[in-house]
């Protein structure tokens, strides 16, 4: 950024203007941390998504951090660990790995959640909320203790999933990308 400020050139002053906006609607949001979630809303909605799935997914990132949250205090370490108890949280709600899941919506990098349906959110969130639960109760002291609370929530979440597609017909687990959600395609697993 510093760099970018010392250049005396009018092609550098738009993107100087551009940093400068960027810093102070970050200083806005650590002010008012609604503001990120009105920026966030924007974007969903800028991207094509309903205002239905965007309330989905922003009530799906509140319940992550409250996971995290109850992680950090049991002494899980960020990183790996995190990555390690979500993957198991993941396998037992929908059958699959993470990995194996983003290759199953054809995902690459983005980001599995801003990809899943409502439903997908929905079971994803009540696994986490669950895990978040239970971990409270049994407070786990070891990363072997929480791998078990995890894969307790999402078997709970992964019942109601076997539930909902005996009473439907229809498999929860989605091919459903970001994009086919958008446009509304009806293309399902």
């Amino acid at each position: 950024m510093r760099i970018i400020q010392s250049i005396p050139s009018p092609k550098a002053e738009p993107f100087k203007q551009w940093l400068a906006q960027v810093g102070y609607e970050r200083i806005e949001e650590d002010e008012d941390p609604e503001l990120s979630f009105d920026r966030a809303m924007e974007t969903y909605l800028a991207k094509g998504y309903s205002k239905n799935w965007i309330n989905q997914r922003l009530k799906s990132i509140e319940v992550r951090k409250e996971l995290t949250d109850e992680w950090e205090k049991r002494g899980v370490q960020k990183g790996m660990d995190f990555a390690i108890l979500t993957d198991i949280i993941t396998k037992a709600w929908s059958g699959k790995s993470v990995k194996q899941y983003k290759k199953h919506k054809d995902l690459k990098k983005e980001n599995l959640r801003d990809h899943m349906t409502n439903l997908e959110l929905v079971l994803n969130m009540l696994a986490e909320a669950t895990t978040s639960e239970i971990s409270k109760k049994k407070k786990p002291n070891t990363l072997d203790e929480s791998k078990v609370i995890a894969r307790q929530g999402g078997t709970v979440a992964g019942n109601a999933r076997k539930e909902i597609e005996v009473r439907t017909g229809d498999k929860v687990v989605s091919k459903l990308n970001a994009k086919q959600i958008v446009e509304g395609k009806p293309k399902r697993n």
